[in-house]
């Protein structure tokens, strides 16, 4: 007997389609898992709502947070599978809002567990020793506001005393408002289990001088990597940057 030879291609054809469908499934469950544990484990991106930590990082910076850098947590929890550094004086950290478990803040670590810090007009005290700040060069002041629109640096360079602090062995830019009197404190014992954080931009920042210190255990992670900026967002979609607007200059750019 001889087949009809188009009808057995066509139930090799059908045969072959739906041999795919797994296949292509699990590709897309492998994928999906990957992205996941990407994201649980090393990587995670982050996008800058507010100026509090100018001029280090500006509103609709996205950037990534290495969430690998302290240890490895149970997916979804806090807590570490394995824990092999601990936070440093000078990271900028992305972490849970102590007073909203939904809301996810940027800062900088000022303060270490059993330091005494002190925060006035006059800079910033550890342990009762002034750290060390320098006001900016013109040409440093320069590359600095590269990245702003030329019609805000003139305001910035009349509105802001440009500063570089020294954090032990890090050094990173200071914003202190001067049209600002900052209101005086008392000095803060950071316990044990804590860190005390604050803003680049000091004068214009929400942190443990407003909600006191900052539990280790709700940091996710030091933020690495600016992947991308932007002026502006699209009209009505969120966060998406608009293509014209992008800060080239500030691509690939590392956050330290």
């Amino acid at each position: 007997m001889i087949s009809d030879a188009s009808t057995v291609s066509s139930q090799s054809k059908q045969t072959d389609l739906r041999g795919t469908w797994p296949r292509a499934l699990g590709s897309l469950f492998l994928a999906l898992l990957l992205i996941m544990t990407l994201r649980w484990a090393l990587f995670e991106p982050y996008i800058i709502p507010s100026g509090s930590m100018f001029p280090t990082l500006m509103i609709r910076d996205h950037i990534f947070v290495n969430k690998f850098v302290y240890g490895l947590r149970l997916p979804f929890t806090s807590h570490y599978i394995i824990h092999w550094a601990q936070p440093q004086r000078g990271d900028v950290i992305v972490f849970r809002s102590v007073e909203r478990d939904d809301t996810f803040l940027i800062k900088r670590i000022v303060g270490l567990p059993g330091d005494r810090i002190l925060i006035q007009s006059d800079g910033l005290r550890i342990n009762g020793e002034k750290i060390p700040v320098r006001p900016m060069t013109e040409s440093e002041k320069t590359e600095l506001l590269s990245d702003w629109p030329a019609g805000e640096r003139d305001d910035m360079k009349r509105d802001f005393a440009m500063e570089v602090e020294t954090l032990d062995t890090h050094d990173h830019a200071l914003f202190r408002d001067q049209n600002f009197a900052q209101s005086e404190t008392a000095e803060v014992t950071v316990p044990e289990g804590h860190v005390f954080v604050a803003g680049d931009n000091r004068d214009h920042s929400a942190d443990s001088r407003v909600w006191g210190t900052l539990p280790i255990d709700r940091i996710l992670g030091r933020a690495s990597l600016i992947w991308l900026s932007c002026e502006e967002a699209l009209a009505e979609s969120g966060q998406l940057c608009d293509p014209k607007t992008i800060r080239r200059q500030r691509l690939a750019k590392r956050v330290h």
